[in-house]
């Protein structure tokens, strides 16, 4: 069985495949309809943004409570230092 660190990863990994084909399909319209200058310009506004180290943190103090190994106070002491992070 997979745990809900692995689904959670899949399911990014299959939401990326499915953002990059249509990203893919937009960029060969736009080179086939004479619009090929602005296929780098698309590419900048909608590749996402890899996530902050704040995030991926966030992400793992999830994932580590969601395990057992934190309890409530410990996890929510840790959640609201990362919150005041810049990102």
């Amino acid at each position: 069985m997979q745990d809900h660190s692995t689904k959670y990863a899949l399911s990014r990994q299959a939401a990326q495949w499915g953002a990059d084909q249509e990203l893919d399909a937009c960029c060969e319209w736009l080179m086939l309809n004479g619009y090929g200058a602005a296929i780098s310009r698309l590419h900048a506004a909608r590749r996402p943004k890899p996530p902050s180290l704040k995030e991926l943190a966030l992400d793992d103090l999830r994932v580590a409570f969601d395990r057992g190994c934190l309890s409530g106070i410990q996890a929510d002491t840790i959640r609201r230092a990362l919150e005041q992070l810049d990102d």
